[in-house]
């Protein structure tokens, strides 16, 4: 038996797999669409259009082949291969893992590249030096409790020129106010968070150099303020979060709010190249 890993029972605890299969074959049989899929599979704040926006740091032809580091259920993954990335989704969480590939099997995406899961630790990443030519963290890295060690990784699988795109949440002003659950962590113990400024430190010195930064904080609260109102509606969503989280994810969003209009996080989008 596998020892006991609080990060994994933080996100499969309450992991409706089976139902929520059922629930997309009841409601999408001719195969959803990523926009259907997206309240579940885009966890992330800023949903469909962030993980678009962060794909257009990239070019199909330049940076063909991109690991997607803490994955998820694959919606990055998905809309990267729309647009015709190779793309490689690496996460520690096996359930997603195996979720992740039953909703892409499902969608209905005839002329997409195929897709490569693996189940795995960012911190010792199973492939061979100049694997890849892009490396992706999307909400990911603030999982990771240690960030250098992830990073020089994502520096020994990418190829010389290869691109590192983020687009995470670091710590604000007032982080000391952080509210938990959020849906990263039940508590500050599996919180890895660092200033903006901490994180641009460790890739220059893993060899990165800077390309771009930018401060999506108040993009963020936006989106995310007008995700709470359409949660607060009576109306039952086909896909949700709670399929995810269960009944945790109310507090949850509530939380991300408050966090992000008090300062306590930030969201920030981050390019840099070997």
């Amino acid at each position: 038996m596998a020892p006991f890993n609080p990060l994994i029972d933080h996100y499969q605890r309450a992991l409706r797999a089976d139902e929520v299969l059922a629930q997309i074959d009841a409601h999408y049989p001719a195969g959803p669409t990523l926009h259907q899929l997206a309240p579940l599979d885009q966890l992330h704040i800023g949903g469909v259009a962030a993980s678009i926006r962060l794909l257009e740091r990239l070019k199909p032809d330049t940076h063909r082949k991109v690991l997607d580091i803490g994955a998820g259920l694959g919606g990055l993954m998905r809309q990267g291969a729309s647009l015709g990335f190779r793309m490689t989704g690496l996460d520690i969480t096996h359930g997603f893992c195996a979720l992740n590939k039953s909703l892409s099997s499902r969608v209905n995406q005839p002329d997409s590249i195929p897709l490569t899961w693996v189940t795995g630790n960012a911190s010792a990443l199973p492939f061979a030096d100049n694997s890849f030519d892009a490396v992706l963290f999307q909400h990911s890295l603030m999982n990771m409790p240690d960030a250098a060690k992830v990073i020089a990784e994502s520096h020994r699988v990418l190829c010389p020129g290869g691109q590192v795109v983020m687009h995470e949440v670091v710590s604000g002003p007032n982080v000391a106010q952080l509210l938990y659950p959020v849906p990263w962590a039940a508590s500050s113990e599996h919180s890895h968070l660092m200033p903006l400024a901490e994180l641009t430190g460790l890739l220059e010195t893993a060899g990165f150099r800077l390309e771009h930064t930018e401060d999506w904080s108040k993009i963020a609260l936006e989106w995310r303020q007008r995700q709470r109102q359409k949660e607060q509606t009576t109306r039952q969503a086909v896909l949700s979060p709670q399929w995810v989280f269960g009944e945790r994810f109310i507090t949850m969003g509530i939380n991300l709010v408050d966090n992000l209009a008090e300062g306590a996080i930030k969201v920030v989008e981050i390019q840099a190249s070997c």
